[in-house]
Order: C-alpha cells, then sequence, then structure tokens
C-alpha cells in the first residue's frame, strides 16, 4: 500500500474496523446504477465486508437509473458511466468522482471466429450499426480480414435497452468515427438505435449475443472475457489495430489530466496513442455535496477509499485499470474542497 494512502486510511479504516469488533456495526451502505463497474464494485464489496463488517446494495440497474435514483434520494451513491457535466451536477447538488477505467468492446458470435481474430476499424463499425452493412461477408470487413473466412450471414446488431453508460461510451466513439451516426442518432445514455435488438445491462448484452448467431454487441471487456465471447480488435486513433488490454486502456488514460479536469469530466474515446483502446472510458460514483445524513455519506466514502488503497490488485484481475495515486489525491482533494466537512472521512 502506497504511504499517501496508508496516511489517508489511517483512523478511518481503525475506526471502522474496531466499530465493527466491537458489535457497533453501520447499516450497510446502498447504490445504484452503472452495469460497466459492478463486477469489481461486487469484488470490493466482499473483501470491505470481510474487513469491516459493513456490505454494501449494489444495483446494477444502468446509468441511467443510478443518476434517478441518486436525484430521487433512494440510495447513497449513484454510478454512471457517463460522467455529468459541471452545470449538470450544480444543478443537482452533486459532486462526482471516478474509481476505475475500462474497455467497451464489439462482441460478435460468428462460427469459426475466435476471441481477438477479427479486427474492425470505426467507420466501418458505425456502418454495421446504422444498418448500412448487413453482411458478414461484405466487401469492407473482408478488406480489414483478408485472413478470415467470413460467412454470408445476416448482422445482427444488439444493442443496450436501457439508460447506459456503456452505451454513451460507445456512442460517442461511433459520432466521432461517423458524421452520419452523430448527425442521425448521436450520444447518450439512450439513443434512438436504427436497427436490431435490445438486452438489458452488460450481461442482457452479453447473454443476447451468445444465444444469437451472426450478432455483434458491445460490453464492457470483464463481461467479454466472464461469458468467453468472441471480442473484436479495433483500428486506433493511431491507425493500429488494438486489443483491450490492461495496457491499451492505460495508454488511452496516459494524458489525461485529471487533478485540473473541473469535476472530473473526463471523455477517453478516440485517444491518441499507439497502442491505445480507442473505446475507454471512466465510471463515476454521484453523491450530494450537502447530504441529509452525513453519516451515511462518510461510509460511503471510506468504502471508496479504501478501495482506492486495497483494491487494485482486484480491479486487474477483472480487467479494469485501477486510478493513479495522483488521481486519488485529487479525488481526496475534492471531498474537502466540495462535500461538507461533516461526510467526509
Amino acid at each position: 500500500m502506497k504511504p499517501f494512502i496508508h496516511r489517508l486510511l489511517g483512523l478511518a479504516a481503525g475506526a471502522a474496523i474496531a466499530c465493527a469488533a466491537s458489535g457497533a456495526m453501520a447499516a450497510d451502505i446502498t447504490g445504484a446504477g452503472a452495469t460497466f463497474p459492478a463486477l469489481i464494485y461486487q469484488k470490493w464489496a466482499e473483501a470491505y465486508k470481510a474487513k469491516t463488517g459493513i456490505g454494501l446494495n449494489y444495483q446494477p440497474i444502468g446509468s441511467g437509473g443510478g443518476i434517478a435514483q441518486i436525484k430521487a434520494k433512494t440510495v447513497d451513491f449513484g454510478a454512471s458511466d457517463k460522467p455529468l457535466t459541471p452545470g449538470e451536477l450544480n444543478a443537482a447538488g452533486l459532486t462526482q468522482f471516478p474509481t476505475v477505467i475500462g474497455a467497451v468492446v464489439p462482441v460478435v458470435n460468428i462460427p469459426g471466429v475466435k476471441a481477438g481474430e477479427m479486427v474492425l476499424d470505426g467507420k466501418t463499425l458505425a456502418q454495421i450499426c446504422l444498418g448500412k452493412i448487413t453482411s458478414w461477408d461484405d466487401a469492407a470487413i473482408r478488406k480489414l480480414n483478408p485472413s478470415l473466412n467470413l460467412p454470408h450471414t445476416a448482422i445482427a446488431t444488439v444493442h443496450r435497452s436501457d439508460g447506459s453508460g456503456t452505451n454513451f461510451i460507445f456512442t460517442n466513439y461511433l459520432s466521432k468515427m461517423s458524421p452520419e451516426w452523430s448527425t442521425n442518432v448521436g450520444a447518450a445514455t439512450s439513443v434512438e438505435w436504427p436497427s436490431g435488438i435490445g438486452g438489458k445491462g452488460n450481461e442482457g448484452v452479453a447473454n443476447m449475443v451468445k444465444q444469437t448467431g451472426g450478432s455483434l454487441g458491445y460490453v464492457e471487456f470483464a463481461y467479454a472475457k466472464q461469458n468467453n465471447i468472441a471480442w473484436v480488435r479495433m483500428i486506433n486513433h493511431d491507425g493500429v489495430p488494438a486489443s483491450p488490454t490492461i495496457a491499451a486502456v492505460q495508454a488511452a488514460a496516459a494524458k489525461t489530466d485529471w487533478e485540473h479536469s473541473q469535476d472530473f469530466y473526463v471523455i477517453l474515446t478516440d485517444q491518441p496513442g499507439h497502442d491505445a483502446w480507442p473505446i475507454s472510458g471512466a465510471t463515476f460514483i454521484l453523491v450530494y455535496k450537502h447530504p441529509q445524513d452525513p453519516s451515511r455519506l462518510k461510509d460511503v466514502l471510506k468504502f471508496f477509499q479504501w478501495d482506492y488503497a486495497n483494491g487494485s490488485q482486484m480491479a486487474q484481475e477483472q480487467t479494469y485499470v485501477p486510478l493513479p495515486e495522483t488521481t486519488v489525491q485529487a479525488i481526496v482533494k475534492s471531498w474537502h474542497n466540495n462535500i461538507d466537512a461533516a461526510a467526509v472521512p
């Protein structure tokens, strides 16, 4: 554990453990939102409860639902892969901070095509999602994959049916790759899809792709690996076929100045860099600046403080990228600057 984080945890972690040991257990904290980070939040929650006795009840209902629930004050925190703008945060009395970074990956179900074998570029991917490229043996796909034996099979696109930060990351990327997509569909947590079928959550899209021959969808990389679905390499900003590795996501975020980005509002799609994964994104936590119950928010912040200090290895095992220590320092500073002192560990 790094010295700075040791200092951050200090009394807060010790007090939490002491309370657990004495039987004065705090109630479990509650959160809802993005499915993108749900796998790592589950791992963190298991480890944190074993250490402190305090659990986490997290509902992976999509970023749109998470934003709605925190605004309705039905949970202790909301979670979204789409960062809110400074104006949106101020209007709602919220502040936000990132937790991990990850990769959104196109996934396919094509007989004989294994993970990492197919290559697509942003323009071709957008044309598929627009319904303009309809067969896997289309000339544009064959040009990018001369060594693959592509079948004359109709492409069935699968998208998120719920309000989703994964949707936002994916459609933001498509908007940068295709003026037609940007004009006619746009980038948002929910969009009007030109074609295809919907699945709820990353898990729902993963299951739909697995069950549908000839399909193409998009999920957070951990879900592709967990469900053993063939993922697609992408031609990145520098024209290089990239794979969604931890190093590739780190490369996409390498030049991000988190400390000087107002309210941590950062978009990581189509970043330059030889090895950068082009559909990368951070995921964010939303909390109130002036909470009704400061003790509840303090428990939330203690949880994430512990995760930053102890959860990096768990994050990487789930294919997420932990935040740099300098970013964690900036996050803790933002808590002190933006949130009532009674709610800050």
